[in-house]
């Protein structure tokens, strides 16, 4: 396959140069779900949350109230389309595939990491006593916990990133699955009771190990449409081990076929149903953590564009900006935009603006005003203020 179709492949595969919905609804909203099979979750608000920004590149203008209602809130009628769980990082995915990562939740029983693992150790009590007061009281924030178990106290001083045992030992419960996400209010999560946020038949669910890998690459080949090895791993963040074998049984199966892609230095897996369009027409802006775009090598391979997200980087030294969306035309990335909503201000700024190669036209300054105005009316800004930062700018 040459490198074109395979990126018209993986470009597709995510959703894609299709028809937009006149009106999306909460059906067109868990179709791209269907696609990407998961949103990744971000606490980074300088244009839109993270995970709005993937449905509105492929629908258009969109009622963000959409996604919520079906990640955090639920009812009979109704019922709760999505949970969160650590999936790529953390993310938004199916209720149905949360048992498919019951392994991780197993692995993460005391923690992600040492810090947390270390909490856990010197509060060998505190984990019953948290579960204890959201059964009592339903679901809370760890800020409520605290309230609850008269334990509300000034955090350790520090980075802003310090948390209280309280909210760590949250975290480890909601790792390890004993806890999930009843709903957000201002991005904070509130906890409850893992069996009260899931239908019975998920919460008591248990998946064979070696069959949840087969599924959770089969999803990732899916989104992918072709990737390498490297590429189905990151989907999911799996072990090379874990990965490997479930590769070939996808292979063996008929579902998975093995492909060599002109200029790629490894072999590559072709989902069997996934599609080449001769061609893909349309635009979108891309946040960083687009499932399309966030594993850095797979974007740098498919479209020989070299993405890194500036936000911790001194601001003397960003190249292109605090937080860079990638803009996608016709299947191709050709460009990037330094973008932030300036709510207060009812406007959407652009510090800089700037083009890949042979990039920097009137058409692409035009497709990119046009998607820059299509944000803003969407996000509800009145402005799009341009600045003078990239060889785009003056275009804009």
């Amino acid at each position: 396959m040459s490198a074109a179709a395979a990126r018209r492949t993986a470009v597709a595969a995510q959703g894609f140069g299709r028809r937009r919905p006149a009106v999306p609804t909460r059906r067109a909203v868990l179709d791209v779900l269907s696609r990407t099979q998961l949103l990744q979750l971000d606490s980074v608000s300088a244009v839109v949350r993270a995970h709005y920004a993937p449905i509105f590149a492929r629908l258009g203008p969109y009622d963000r109230a959409l996604l919520d209602a079906a990640a955090w809130s639920d009812s009979p009628r109704r019922p709760r389309a999505l949970v969160e769980y650590w999936a790529h990082e953390a993310a938004l995915i199916p209720v149905r595939d949360w048992p498919l990562l019951r392994w991780r939740m197993r692995e993460y029983r005391n923690g992600r990491w040492s810090g947390m693992r270390a909490v856990v150790q010197r509060n060998p009590t505190l984990g019953k006593d948290i579960l204890d007061v959201i059964a009592e009281v339903g679901p809370a924030t760890a800020g409520e916990v605290e309230r609850h178990l008269e334990l509300d106290k000034p955090r350790p001083p520090g980075s802003w990133w310090n948390l209280s045992d309280t909210k760590m030992i949250c975290e480890q419960l909601f790792a390890a699955g004993a806890l999930s996400v009843a709903t957000r209010v201002g991005f904070a999560r509130h906890y409850d009771l893992a069996e009260r946020v899931l239908p019975p038949e998920i919460a008591e669910r248990e998946i064979p190990e070696d069959e949840a890998m087969r599924e959770l690459v089969r999803r990732a080949a899916i989104a992918h449409g072709i990737g390498t090895e490297a590429d189905l791993r990151d989907y999911y963040r799996l072990q090379r081990a874990q990965c490997a074998p479930a590769i070939m049984d996808l292979v063996d199966a008929g579902e998975l076929e093995p492909v060599e892609v002109a200029g790629w230095d490894r072999p590559a897996y072709r989902h069997v149903e996934a599609v080449t369009p001769r061609r893909i027409e349309g635009a979108a802006l891309l946040c960083p953590f687009d499932p399309l775009i966030f594993c850095r090598p797979r974007t740098e391979r498919l479209f020989d564009f070299h993405y890194r997200i500036e936000i911790y980087t001194p601001q003397a030294k960003r190249v292109h900006g605090y937080y860079v969306f990638a803009f996608l035309l016709d299947g191709e990335l050709v460009g990037r935009v330094d973008l932030r909503a300036e709510r207060a201000h009812g406007r959407l700024t652009v510090p800089g603006a700037f083009a890949e190669p042979g990039r920097a036209t009137a058409a692409t300054a035009a497709a990119l005003r046009e998607s820059l105005r299509e944000m803003a009316d969407w996000l509800e800004l009145d402005e799009v203020v341009v600045g003078e930062r990239g060889d785009l700018a003056p275009l804009l």
